[in-house]
């Protein structure tokens, strides 16, 4: 069976103080809150969605805000760095926007793209780097117009524990094209016009360690609930154990360790995440699965009072 993805459909990362988690995307990169809804497996935790003006695949980083837990370390068997794309010629802007931000920043140059390399206030790595390819924002807030406004992925660094063995999963399993080697990075690239490209590292890092700051795993997408069963059964061909399809609400997932202990996820592009509530209304209001509405009182009460603001340093 000869299966290709678009690309990434979404990255979840685990943090700590969901305000704090908010004020960075949201306030200073400019990204939508477009759900605040709870871990469905830990509901006395929030999970967070930001992106484009709609959530659209390719836009979508999501976050399991812990406050009290423990650091991780990035390291093999992880996404190391993700990154996003801005529209060309608007790095200079973000480079004004992270030192007026007080946000230590360095540039780097991969396969000849010049990239801003930062960190989150959790210690997630993170880059921007400017392409013509994919529609541009049509999401403003603060001081970001559309102009300037993060599209959505650029892709992501892997950090594989057997680097060749994810490269064959990510060009014979999940169709992506072999591009070169830059250095100390092997380059893929996706079909797709956002979240497209994915680099691995080359050169061992010691083992990552699961906690704040770090990845928890990196979903691909599905364009179709009938393409999604396709993707089970083609990972079960590649002889991975993959799970049962699970209903996410806004997707569909399964999910599968590949030989270089990083966690992936194939996730469906419907039905979006203006199932339960209006595009105008996206991230106002805490959206629960029909299970848990009945304890929305309780849980209301449990998770701290968050908003998406804009921040002094904006007005």
């Amino acid at each position: 069976m000869d299966m290709h993805t678009d690309g990434i459909h979404h990255i979840t990362a685990i943090v700590g103080n969901p305000q704090e988690n908010i004020d960075f995307y949201a306030g200073i990169l400019g990204l939508r809150l477009v759900k605040k809804t709870v871990n469905f497996d830990d509901p006395g935790t929030y999970h967070l969605y930001f992106g484009d003006e709609g959530g659209k695949p390719g836009t979508i980083m999501t976050f399991f805000p812990w406050p009290d837990a423990y650091r991780g370390r990035i390291g093999s068997g992880q996404v190391g760095t993700t990154s996003f794309v801005v529209p060309e010629g608007a790095l200079p802007f973000w480079e004004e926007r992270l030192l007026h931000f007080q946000i230590e920043y360095k540039k780097t140059v991969r396969f000849q793209e010049e990239y801003l390399a930062f960190t989150d206030p959790h210690g997630l790595q993170l880059e921007i780097v400017a392409r013509s390819a994919g529609e541009d924002s049509t999401f403003a807030f603060g001081n970001i117009n559309t102009e300037h406004a993060i599209k959505g992925f650029g892709g992501a660094v892997l950090l594989s524990a057997a680097r060749h063995k994810t490269e064959r999963v990510l060009t014979e399993v999940m169709g992506l094209e072999k591009i070169g080697q830059d250095g100390d990075y092997l380059r893929f690239k996706a079909r797709g016009d956002l979240g497209d490209v994915m680099d691995i590292k080359l050169s061992p890092e010691p083992r990552g360690v699961s906690g704040v700051g770090t990845v928890h795993h990196i979903a691909w997408r599905a364009s179709s609930f009938e393409e999604h069963e396709m993707w089970q059964n083609h990972v079960k061909e590649h002889a991975f154990q993959v799970t049962e399809i699970i209903d996410r609400q806004y997707f569909n997932a399964i999910y599968f360790r590949e030989e270089g202990h990083i966690l992936f996820e194939i996730a469906t592009d419907p039905p979006g995440f203006t199932r339960d509530e209006t595009e105008e209304e996206l991230g106002k209001n805490l959206l629960l699965p029909p299970w848990l509405e009945p304890h929305r009182d309780q849980l209301e009460r449990q998770l701290q009072p968050i908003e998406a603001r804009i921040l002094e340093e904006d007005k």
